[in-house]
């Protein structure tokens, strides 16, 4: 069922998200709580879900939603589902705490266990990106021009690989998985999911993510890289799945601009080895 009539709807919906998240920002008042994972959540993750997925039930009522801040529901109960939307309300809470504005709401439509529209908005620099399967991928600047993306295509070894990595992870994590005979611009960012958006309009090469992520983390920007050009895997190269697990964590995965590098080989095999999904 093509239901790409839903995206203006669904980058409203994720403009108001990101603008709840912008004004508890800007004032910079908020609560922050650790879960159970250890990791962070704050009042802004929160009013963000709620507006998100009461939405979301206006939008499409026979949809299930699956956010990560209500994401305890069984395998059971989940793999009955056709068609749901996959929802990360603000990716980057890391970065919202630290105030270095990298953060976004993510929204995801996946259907028969495949993403098949994204939309990504980071409400600080006011940028969307959206992609609906077959239809290509898009970003909306600041200013409203919508443009067409695409990834960039390399040419080795004459070109340095562009590398988006966390400002929050130690770099040689990052480099000991490179081939050390091959040249790496590192480029910092804070959102998930805005480094792999990166990728797909072709301002990195790829965004290597070793660590906890969840499917909500990549199921839009899956959409939007592959609408542009590019894939997503684990670091075995092989496809993320989603909604197949009892867990909903990623294993370590990389966002690929051009799929005809040699990334087996770029990506060193021993420490591809060490992975532990």
């Amino acid at each position: 069922m093509d239901l790409s009539n839903l995206l203006p709807s669904v980058i409203e919906i994720a403009r108001a998200s990101g603008q709840v998240i912008l004004d508890i920002y800007q004032r910079g008042q908020f609560e922050k709580q650790i879960k159970t994972d250890n990791t962070p959540v704050t009042s802004a993750d929160l009013a963000a879900h709620k507006l998100v997925v009461e939405k979301l039930a206006e939008l499409t009522p026979d949809i299930p939603v699956l956010s990560e801040e209500d994401a305890e529901i069984p395998l059971v109960e989940r793999s009955q589902w056709q068609r749901y939307w996959l929802v990360d309300p603000l990716d980057g809470t890391q970065e919202f705490i630290a105030g270095s504005g990298d953060f976004a709401t993510i929204i995801a439509l996946v259907e028969n266990n495949t993403p098949v529209m994204g939309v990504v908005y980071a409400p600080v620099s006011g940028v969307a990106y959206y992609a609906y399967h077959g239809k290509g991928a898009w970003k909306v600047t600041p200013e409203g021009e919508t443009v067409r993306i695409s990834t960039h295509k390399h040419e080795l070894p004459a070109q340095s690989i562009a590398v988006a990595i966390s400002r929050r992870q130690d770099i040689s994590a990052i480099t000991n998985r490179l081939d050390p005979s091959l040249n790496y611009d590192l480029v910092p960012l804070g959102s998930a999911a805005l480094k792999s958006c990166l990728v797909a309009e072709g301002a990195v090469d790829c965004y290597l993510r070793l660590g906890p992520t969840g499917e909500w983390d990549t199921a839009a920007t899956q959409c939007i890289v592959e609408e542009a050009g590019g894939r997503i895997f684990n670091t075995h190269l092989t496809p993320l799945s989603y909604n197949e697990r009892d867990t909903l964590e990623n294993p370590n995965f990389i966002t690929l601009g051009d799929e005809t590098l040699p990334w087996s080989t770029i990506l060193t095999p021993d420490n591809r080895l060490m992975d532990s999904q």
